[in-house]
Parts: C-alpha cells; structure tokens; sequence
C-alpha cells in the first residue's frame, strides 16, 4: 500500500550507501531500477550485484540514452532495447544447473577513465589487471548495447578475458562518489578480516572515508 511504499522510500533517503543485490524473477525489479536511478542522481553510494548490476545498466539506458522500453529480456522478451539478455550457451528450459558458475577472470580493460581518473573498482583490487571472483547467474549485458551505453559515460570496466562479457560497471569519481555494480558475487569471497573490495570501497565512500584511503594509498 501507499504507507509501506513511502516508508520504503524514507528508508532509502536515509541511507548512507546502498546495495541492491542479485535475484531472480520480476519481483521487485523496477524497485532495484528505481533505486540506482535515486542513487545515481543524489551521488548516494551504490553498490550492484548481478541483478543490481543489469538494474543500473537498464536504468541508464532508460534515463540517459532514452530507451525508455530498455529492459531485461528475463522480463520484457519483446523489448526493442534488449540491454540485458540470456547468455548464448545456456539452455532456458533446464533451470539451475544451467547457469554461469564458479570462479572467472575479470580484466580491468579500461583502467582509466577520460577524466584522468582512475578506475575506483580497480583501485579496490589493489590495482590488479586481472581478479578472479565467483559467478551464478543466466543473463548478461547485450554485447550490441555494450559500447553505446559505455560511450554515454556509464563504463564497462571490467570485462571477461574475451572482452564480451561485461562484468565491473561504474561512474568516474568526478561524476559520483562510489557508483559501482559487478556481475559477480563479491560476497562470496568476502571475509571478515578480509573484506571483498567492492563492499569495502561502499563502506569507505558511505562513511566519507574513501577519498582519504585513496590518497593513502598514494603514498
């Protein structure tokens, strides 16, 4: 109803950083879209994750390029801008163990952005060219869309070794404070004396503390 939906909404202003995480199904999609786009424009710290990572591609797409029917075709088939679709090899018939799995290579391709700026995700990594992060999901970003929306200023980052599967999406730091998503679970691999860079840069940044451990780590 209205009262749970405004509650939700203060909930949200109140954050000092946000995750939107993975999942499956319509369920609260738009909901996740609607949470990068407030992200996005009020620079709040974002975090997306597999499904939090197609919602800020989707919701680019919508509201900087204009595709304003861009969408997943997990849940519009039809959609004239397909921004993120069924990965190629996976057989949509057989659920669950046909998914991309298990521990994959990114490669930070685009280690710096026109600013000057350095990737903030790749500076997290401790400036690693190549990381290896665990997998579980059946669509990915349409390589057709990738160098439209990457040229509208949301950058593909990081990408897979064959350099088609988008995997490290986010916002130069002259742009955003931290406007980060991976196709990835970064969780997975995330300790508590050893926490995973992406949710460690989100901390920094909802804290106020990132610009200072950068600048540290210059030193």
């Amino acid at each position: 109803g209205e009262k749970e939906y405004n509650e939700a909404w203060e909930k949200m202003k109140s954050a000092d950083g946000v995750v939107v995480p993975g999942g499956f199904g319509t369920r609260g999609f738009n909901g996740k879209v609607e949470a990068a786009k407030y992200c996005r424009e009020s620079k709040i710290p974002y975090l997306g994750i597999c499904l939090g990572f197609q919602a800020m591609v989707v919701e680019y797409s919508r509201n900087i390029l204009n595709w304003e029917d861009a969408n997943s075709t997990e849940f519009v088939e039809d959609t004239k801008n397909p921004v993120v679709i069924f990965m190629p090899e996976i057989d949509k018939d057989v659920m669950g163990g046909t998914m991309r799995l298990g521990s994959r290579n990114t490669a930070f391709t685009y280690p710096e952005h026109e600013d000057g700026s350095a990737s903030i995700t790749k500076i997290m990594y401790c400036n690693a060219d190549v990381v290896s992060e665990r997998h579980r999901h059946r669509y990915e970003v349409n390589p057709e869309k990738v160098d439209t929306i990457h040229d509208a200023g949301l950058k593909f980052v990081g990408r897979d070794e064959t350099g088609t599967r988008m995997e490290v999406a986010e916002l130069p730091r002259s742009q955003h404070p931290y406007y980060v998503g991976c196709q990835y679970h970064p969780e997975f691999k995330s300790r508590p004396l050893n926490p995973s860079p992406p949710f460690h840069g989100l901390l920094l940044a909802a804290c106020g503390m990132l610009d200072d451990y950068v600048a540290g780590l210059k030193k």
